[in-house]
């Protein structure tokens, strides 16, 4: 049987990829939280997966070094520090689309900590789920102003397509980016839920590199808001 220890299990990603990986029978998993760290650390793994880098591009932008030190320091201290096979690093397509903000530029400083070997690199696109709780989506519900231009384009996918994805992909190698095999824009999604909404920013386009065939359409996210909203 293969050993996983996963880092983050309590966080938004990662709690779902511990669910997908519990459906398979090869697979031994240890949550880790910040709870069991230190404790934890002390074992050897067939794979580890770090889930445990913050999403917070506003408090990045405001704390950088803050962000570096949850992003790129922990990061560099689960490389070196732990023992295992093979690593797989959650990360974002922000770490290819967004270099010029803090959280972009530590997102693929995080990268190439992890980049050797077999290990695995998944950068993850805008995502959604029934426990969302922060985000453009949130944001757009509650009729807040959103800090992009309108016509910026997100390869929304699901928690669930995303994190099964994951779970029966550890075997592979390099960079993949996981999510929307096409795009939706902001404007279409604020037109579609009839709510009008006030967008501020620059254009800041999220759509993945290199869709494969099983990856979901954006525009499935425009049903999701429809069941959600009720």
């Amino acid at each position: 049987m293969t050993t996983v220890a996963l880092i983050g299990a309590n966080g938004y990603v990662g709690k779902a990829i511990g669910h997908a990986l519990s459906a398979l029978t090869e697979y031994k998993v240890t949550a880790v939280t910040r709870l069991n760290y230190s404790e934890k650390k002390a074992d050897s793994y067939d794979i580890i997966i770090n889930s445990a880098m913050p999403s917070a591009r506003f408090k990045a932008k405001n704390d950088p070094t803050w962000d570096y030190q949850e992003t790129v320091a922990k990061t560099a201290e689960i490389v070196y520090g732990w023992r295992y096979k093979k690593l797989i690093q959650i990360s974002t397509v922000s770490a290819r689309c967004q270099l010029d903000t803090v959280y972009g530029r530590n997102k693929v400083a995080a990268e190439k900590l992890c980049d050797f070997g077999n290990n695995l690199i998944v950068r993850l696109g805008a995502m959604y789920s029934g426990d969302l709780t922060k985000g453009v989506l949130v944001d757009m519900l509650q009729g807040k102003k959103v800090f992009v231009h309108g016509d910026s384009r997100y390869c929304f996918a699901s928690l669930e397509f995303v994190s099964a994805w994951i779970a029966r992909n550890l075997h592979r190698s390099g960079v993949v980016e996981v999510g929307g095999r096409d795009a939706v824009s902001l404007q279409e999604i604020s037109v579609h839920m009839g709510t009008p909404i006030e967008f501020e920013g620059s254009l800041d386009h999220q759509e993945i590199h290199h869709p494969e065939s099983d990856f979901p359409a954006a525009r499935d996210v425009l049903d999701f808001l429809d069941t959600w909203k009720r």
